[in-house]
């Protein structure tokens, strides 16, 4: 855990498929991921046991909750409780950050 994050210092993760993520900060309560996608770029549909908050900092995104599609601008944000099948697709190429409760252990191994 730090407590300080300078803006360079996440080192950038691939995810492949126009996508990458950089772990800005955590503790074992919270975490918070900077999620990077080119245009196209899909999160494919998924579940896990954290609520997560996302928050689309730019870009354009269908996001899928559950089978419900939305389209999400800058400013525009999502809550996803633990459980529920969720995704996006990028329309146009942007940047999400996403905060989970408790941290993803799964992300830092």
């Amino acid at each position: 855990m730090q407590t300080f994050v300078k803006k360079d210092e996440p080192q950038t993760i691939e995810l492949g498929g126009g996508t990458c993520r950089r772990i800005r900060a955590y503790n074992q309560e919270m975490m918070l991921v900077e999620v990077i996608f080119e245009d196209g770029a899909v999160g494919s549909n998924h579940t896990h046991p954290h609520t997560q908050i996302s928050y689309v900092l730019s870009g354009e995104f269908t996001y899928h909750i559950e089978g419900e599609a939305r389209t999400m601008r800058p400013g525009d944000s999502i809550v996803v409780d633990g459980g529920k099948v969720h995704g996006c697709t990028c329309v146009k190429a942007g940047t999400l950050l996403d905060i989970f409760a408790p941290m993803r252990e799964d992300f830092v191994k």
